[in-house]
């Protein structure tokens, strides 16, 4: 009985862990993408010339808003912690606006590479956050005058 009790347990801590909380390091920050870099010798690194046209904002209730160039959008996120600095990450459905944004635009290729996004890693001060299949990683940094790690919360 007593072990019956002890798994019980476990497995309720275990099940609240994979969603956002205010305790996630990711929530209440908000970023700015500087660069996609890509795992294909044939595709160059994608560098972003107006990081302020690029922003991801965790909010704490598990819902995030985005601007991809000169498109606003929102959706949720779920984050389960692997270490203090790592762990897994999904976006849910993302919902954008369709404006068509002045080109040259990286505006198709982030919204695309937001909805891969499976991992992150926060490192000197840096969220990466790698996709799926290894397409690619996605380099942010704190949006200046916003709340990176550790502020806001």
């Amino acid at each position: 009985m007593r072990n019956a009790i002890l798994v019980s347990a476990a497995a309720a801590t275990l099940a609240g862990c994979g969603s956002a909380t205010t305790s996630d390091p990711l929530a209440g920050t908000t970023w700015r993408l500087v660069s996609i870099e890509s795992m294909s010798d044939e595709q160059p690194t994608t560098t972003i010339d107006d990081p302020a046209q690029y922003t991801v904002t965790f909010g704490d209730d598990g819902r995030a808003t985005f601007q991809v160039d000169c498109n606003r959008g929102n959706g949720s996120w779920t984050a389960a912690a692997a270490a203090s600095d790592s762990g897994s990450l999904t976006f849910g459905p993302i919902a954008l606006t369709k404006m068509f944004c002045p080109q040259p635009s990286a505006d198709t290729a982030v919204a695309a590479g937001l909805g891969r996004v499976r991992s992150y890693l926060l490192s000197d001060g840096t969220l990466h956050l790698s996709m799926e299949a290894d397409s690619g990683i996605m380099h942010w940094e704190p949006q200046p005058g916003g709340t990176g790690p550790g502020k806001g919360q």
